[in-house]
Protein backbone atom coordinates (compact mmCIF):
# COMPACT_ATOMS: atom_id res chain seq x y z
CA UNK A 1 0.00 0.00 0.00
CA UNK A 2 2.35 2.28 0.59
CA UNK A 3 4.32 1.75 -3.18
CA UNK A 4 1.01 2.58 -4.45
CA UNK A 5 0.61 5.91 -2.57
CA UNK A 6 3.86 6.85 -2.79
CA UNK A 7 3.37 8.37 -6.52
CA UNK A 8 0.13 10.64 -5.84
CA UNK A 9 2.14 12.22 -2.51
CA UNK A 10 4.61 13.20 -4.92
CA UNK A 11 1.99 14.28 -7.50
CA UNK A 12 0.41 16.15 -5.14
CA UNK A 13 3.27 18.08 -3.95
CA UNK A 14 4.77 18.66 -7.60
CA UNK A 15 0.99 20.48 -7.89
CA UNK A 16 1.61 22.38 -4.46
CA UNK A 17 4.72 23.59 -5.42
CA UNK A 18 3.32 24.65 -9.11
CA UNK A 19 0.85 26.40 -8.23
CA UNK A 20 2.42 28.83 -5.29
CA UNK A 21 5.23 29.24 -6.69
CA UNK A 22 6.24 33.14 -5.94
CA UNK A 23 6.77 35.86 -8.22
CA UNK A 24 8.66 38.46 -8.15
CA UNK A 25 8.28 42.81 -9.14
CA UNK A 26 11.85 44.08 -9.51
CA UNK A 27 12.40 47.83 -9.59
CA UNK A 28 15.57 48.73 -11.15
CA UNK A 29 17.08 52.43 -11.07
CA UNK A 30 19.75 54.04 -12.91
CA UNK A 31 20.52 56.82 -10.07
CA UNK A 32 20.22 56.45 -6.32
CA UNK A 33 16.60 57.57 -6.25
CA UNK A 34 13.80 55.55 -6.79
CA UNK A 35 10.78 56.89 -8.07
CA UNK A 36 12.02 58.47 -11.16
CA UNK A 37 11.30 58.53 -14.42
CA UNK A 38 14.38 56.16 -15.26
CA UNK A 39 12.99 53.60 -13.53
CA UNK A 40 12.46 50.27 -14.99
CA UNK A 41 9.55 47.96 -13.09
CA UNK A 42 8.90 44.29 -14.02
CA UNK A 43 6.35 42.95 -12.83
CA UNK A 44 5.48 38.97 -12.95
CA UNK A 45 9.32 37.63 -12.61
CA UNK A 46 9.26 34.01 -12.10
CA UNK A 47 12.88 33.32 -11.96
CA UNK A 48 16.07 35.24 -10.83
CA UNK A 49 19.28 34.07 -12.40
CA UNK A 50 21.54 35.89 -10.74
CA UNK A 51 21.59 38.54 -8.01
CA UNK A 52 24.66 40.16 -6.76
CA UNK A 53 25.43 44.44 -6.08
CA UNK A 54 27.55 44.82 -9.70
CA UNK A 55 24.82 42.31 -11.86
CA UNK A 56 20.91 41.21 -11.58
CA UNK A 57 20.23 38.48 -14.18
CA UNK A 58 16.23 37.12 -14.59
CA UNK A 59 13.52 35.93 -16.74
CA UNK A 60 10.60 37.80 -17.47
CA UNK A 61 6.76 36.74 -17.88
CA UNK A 62 7.10 37.04 -21.52
CA UNK A 63 10.07 34.67 -20.88
CA UNK A 64 13.02 37.28 -22.09
CA UNK A 65 16.55 37.01 -19.83
CA UNK A 66 16.94 40.13 -18.79
CA UNK A 67 21.02 41.39 -17.83
CA UNK A 68 21.38 44.37 -15.91
CA UNK A 69 24.82 45.44 -15.35
CA UNK A 70 26.58 48.66 -13.46
CA UNK A 71 30.44 48.84 -12.56
CA UNK A 72 29.95 51.07 -9.72
CA UNK A 73 27.09 48.60 -8.17
CA UNK A 74 22.57 48.72 -9.20
CA UNK A 75 20.26 49.97 -7.53
CA UNK A 76 17.29 47.82 -7.78
CA UNK A 77 13.97 46.69 -5.66
CA UNK A 78 13.10 43.05 -5.39
CA UNK A 79 9.57 42.60 -4.01
CA UNK A 80 7.86 39.43 -3.87
CA UNK A 81 4.58 39.39 -5.04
Amino acid sequence: MIVIAAPFKGIAWLWKWWTTKPTYKITVSYDSKFGNSDDVVYEGVPKILKQTWKELNFITAEEKSVCVKANTGLNYRVEEE
